[in-house]
C-alpha cells in the first residue's frame, strides 16, 4: 500500500484496495494513541490523520467510509433517504438507522449529516481497536458522532468496551457523542408523515411567506388549515405541514397529529 503525505497536518492517504438522550454504560479502559481514516469527495485515496489534528470541517465533507451489499436472507434494510437538510441522498444500514437520520433531518439545529463518516483506529487495553461510526451531524451547537443500536442490544459487552472507548475518544475533542435507541411510537409516527412535506420547492414561496407572517401561534390545525391565503385549501394545508416539518411550528408530538392539534411557536 503506497503512502503519501498529506495536506492535512499530518494526514496520510492509503490507496483504496436510544432515544436521542440515551447512553450506554461507560468502559473505564484506557485509550492510546487514536487515528482517523475518512474518504474525500472526488479521490481515489483514503485519508488517515491523528484524531487530534482532524476537523469537523474536514470529516464534513468525507464520503461513507464503506458502503452497504445487499444479499438474500439478510437481517438489515439499508438503502438511501434524500435529506432536505444534505439536499442529495444519505445512506443507512438499518431501519433504525433511517429512523434517527429522519430526526436529524427534521432537527433545525442540524446543518449536515454524514453517513458512515469515518473509522477510528485506536489503542485499548492493549489492543487495535476499530469503529465506525454511524453518523455524524454539524449542529449549531457543534458535532456530534453517533451511533445507533436497539435498546436490547444495549447491555452486550462489546457493545458497552466499544461505545465506552468511542465516547471518551470523541469527547476528547470537546464534541458530543450520542448513543441512540428507539424513539416512542406515536412521536416517531408523527415525525415520519411530516417528512413527506420535507420538499421546500414544492410549496410556492408567497403562500409560504403569508403563513409564517400569520399570527397562528395558538391554533389548531384546522384553523391553520382554514387561514385565508387565497390560495387552495389543499394548497394551505399542504404547506402548514410543511412548516411543522420545518420546526416554524410546532405541536404536541405525544399525541398523534389531528384538526385539533395546537400550533405553537418554537421557544
Amino acid at each position: 500500500m503506497r503512502r503519501v503525505a498529506g495536506a492535512d497536518g499530518g494526514c496520510v492517504a492509503h490507496t483504496r484496495s436510544a432515544h436521542p438522550d440515551g447512553d450506554a454504560s461507560v468502559d473505564g479502559s484506557a485509550v492510546g494513541s487514536v487515528s482517523v481514516g475518512f474518504r474525500r469527495p472526488g479521490e481515489a485515496m483514503k485519508v488517515v490523520c491523528p484524531w487530534d489534528r482532524v476537523d469537523a470541517d474536514a470529516l464534513g465533507m468525507a464520503l461513507p467510509w464503506r458502503t452497504f451489499r445487499w444479499h438474500h436472507g439478510q437481517r438489515h434494510y439499508p438503502g438511501s433517504y434524500w435529506s432536505a437538510t444534505v439536499r442529495d441522498l444519505v445512506i443507512y444500514e438499518s431501519r433504525l438507522e433511517l429512523t434517527r437520520l429522519l430526526y436529524a433531518d427534521h432537527d433545525r439545529s442540524v446543518r449536515h449529516i454524514v453517513a458512515q463518516p469515518f473509522l477510528l483506529k485506536a489503542e485499548v487495553s492493549g489492543a487495535v481497536r476499530r469503529h465506525i461510526p454511524d453518523y455524524l451531524l454539524l449542529t449549531d451547537r457543534g458535532p456530534v458522532v453517533v451511533d445507533v443500536k436497539p435498546r436490547h442490544r444495549m447491555l452486550g459487552q462489546s457493545t458497552v468496551f466499544t461505545f465506552g472507548w468511542t465516547r471518551r475518544t470523541v469527547e476528547s475533542k470537546g464534541w458530543r457523542y450520542e448513543v441512540w435507541n428507539e424513539p416512542p411510537p406515536m412521536e416517531l409516527e408523527n415525525v415520519r408523515f411530516l417528512a413527506g412535506f420535507r420538499r421546500d420547492w414544492l410549496f410556492d414561496p408567497s403562500l409560504l411567506a403569508l403563513l409564517r407572517a400569520a399570527d397562528l401561534d395558538g391554533a389548531t390545525l384546522a384553523q391553520a388549515y382554514r387561514f385565508p391565503t387565497g390560495h387552495l385549501r389543499s394548497r394551505v394545508r399542504s404547506a402548514v405541514l410543511h412548516l411543522l416539518w420545518c420546526q416554524h411550528f410546532v405541536v404536541d408530538f405525544d399525541r398523534p397529529l389531528s384538526l385539533a392539534s395546537v400550533l405553537r411557536r418554537p421557544t
